[in-house]
């Protein structure tokens, strides 16, 4: 596996990441904004993922791998980083070290192929795409999320500016980019057709907000009843699904 020097950059970010990826998720804070992130995610891939074979791509920690093995017939991981894998295989997981943009596996390995804040972080966005609709078999999907600049996250990065994930790393130390619905859609793998959306944090102004009694509920409410509507479009992080042909 050849690393350029944006995958290196963001290895190392990841792996300073992973000292503390964990601290606010899986029910270790009260709030759990990362929690209902993680159920709208999880729920989308168990649609198109029951009892069939499921790629994580960037799978990290592996806190949603562990639940798509609950569901699926197998479930597989592949990440970048040293460091997350290392806590990822501790939880018994399938993962795997490798490129999203040269991914270890032949074709038409699996039925889903997914990732969730991993390809905003990828230059090489066409080919990663590429490569998780190869590794797919013909009527799977492929999950994609992207950063979304029209929406209330998008704001407030523009507002607060990078926020620290270590000691000694910013979210601002590795490639980001934001992509509208327009340009995703624009992004349709050859082979696929685009067969559906999830909008995920579209009325929560901030994570913080989430730890609000009250407010809580009905955030949660409100984006578990619009994550596939129209206002799907202003979500933070915006699921592409895509079908292969």
């Amino acid at each position: 596996m050849s690393l350029s020097s944006e995958d290196l950059r963001s290895k190392a970010y990841y792996d300073e990441f992973s000292k503390r990826y964990d601290d606010e998720r899986g029910g270790r804070v009260r709030g759990g904004y990362h929690d209902l992130l993680d159920e709208l995610e999880v729920s989308l891939v168990e649609r198109y993922g029951r009892e069939k074979d499921v790629l994580e791509v960037g799978c990290g920690t592996g806190l949603l791998l562990e639940q798509f093995a609950r569901f699926a017939r197998s479930a597989k991981g592949v990440d970048l980083s040293e460091g997350m894998l290392a806590k990822a295989t501790a939880r018994g997981l399938d993962a795997t070290l490798g490129s999203a943009t040269e991914l270890p596996f032949d074709a038409e390995t699996f039925d889903v192929a997914c990732s969730f804040k991993v390809l905003a972080h990828v230059p090489d966005i066409d080919r990663a795409l590429s490569e998780m609709v190869r590794v797919v078999r013909p009527g799977g999907h492929v999950l994609a999320e992207f950063y979304n600049p029209h929406s209330f996250r998008a704001l407030t990065k523009r507002l607060f500016g990078p926020q620290a994930v270590g000691r000694a790393i910013k979210e601002d130390a590795v490639f980001t980019r934001f992509d509208t619905p327009e340009e995703v859609a624009r992004r349709t793998p050859s082979g696929c057709n685009l067969v559906g959306v999830r909008g995920i944090r579209i009325v929560t102004p901030v994570a913080s907000a989430m730890k609000v009694p009250v407010l809580r509920d009905a955030l949660g409410w409100a984006e578990r009843r619009l994550a596939d509507g129209p206002l799907a479009r202003f979500a933070g992080f915006y699921v592409a699904i895509w079908q292969k042909a």
